[in-house]
């Protein structure tokens, strides 16, 4: 079954000064989700934001908002963003964690649980909690930065994991986040990708809405 193609605009190449105006831009301009990246400078290098950000976006857009936690105790927040309006959370198979429960959490709370690989992990780490997660974030880059290029090598995991689905007759989107442009998102969808995340390539795109139409054009060829 061919799945719905879904456009995340991601609101870490986003302006943070007029951050409403950004969310409302992607909304307007045709993304299908928002995407939200949590760092805690733990997990990974780098700090963003926390749930009160997630609460202002959900003021300013009507669009679901995915958040993607890389922190180091995401069974601790978890609770905080999906209290603050997450309608989606994606937690580390790397986190140290009970990864089971968590997903649960998240389930059982109203929202879409997602479990993220990072590139270097093994696709069967997250083997054991596909049939627990709406979503499985494949990283097309190592988190914890922006604007980095895309690893081509994870294009086969992705393919594998959507035999996976396919073959365990499982319910899950695939999304790709990291160095997503015109120029990579095709290769990702005809590995089994539909959920594709692009920062860079759209908040700081001239035109936004044609950026967008251009990720979908790449992976529908005709």
């Amino acid at each position: 079954m061919r799945r719905p193609l879904i456009i995340a605009p991601s609101i870490l190449a986003a302006d943070f000064g007029r951050l409403a105006d950004e969310a409302a831009r992607a909304e307007a301009e045709g993304g299908d989700w928002l995407h939200v990246d949590v760092m805690d400078g733990h997990f990974v290098p780098n700090l963003t934001v926390g749930p009160d950000v997630v609460r202002a976006l959900r003021r300013a857009t009507s669009l679901p908002l995915d958040v993607h936690l890389m922190v180091d105790r995401p069974d601790k927040f978890a609770p905080a963003f999906i209290e603050a309006g997450a309608d989606r959370v994606s937690i580390h198979i790397e986190s140290p964690c009970n990864v089971a429960a968590t997903l649960e959490a998240i389930r059982a709370a109203g929202r879409s649980p997602g479990i993220v690989l990072n590139p270097g992990t093994p696709l069967k780490a997250i083997q054991p909690h596909l049939d627990r997660v709406k979503l499985v974030l494949m990283m097309t880059v190592n988190p914890g930065f922006g604007g980095q290029a895309f690893m081509d090598p994870v294009l086969e995991k992705i393919s594998q994991l959507a035999a996976l689905r396919d073959e365990k007759n499982l319910d899950f989107d695939i999304q790709v986040d990291g160095g997503v442009s015109e120029n990579t998102v095709g290769k990702c969808a005809a590995a089994g990708a539909n959920v594709m995340v692009a920062g860079v390539a759209l908040f700081r795109a001239q035109d936004m809405a044609e950026a967008i139409a251009a990720l979908r054009r790449a992976c529908n060829p005709a």
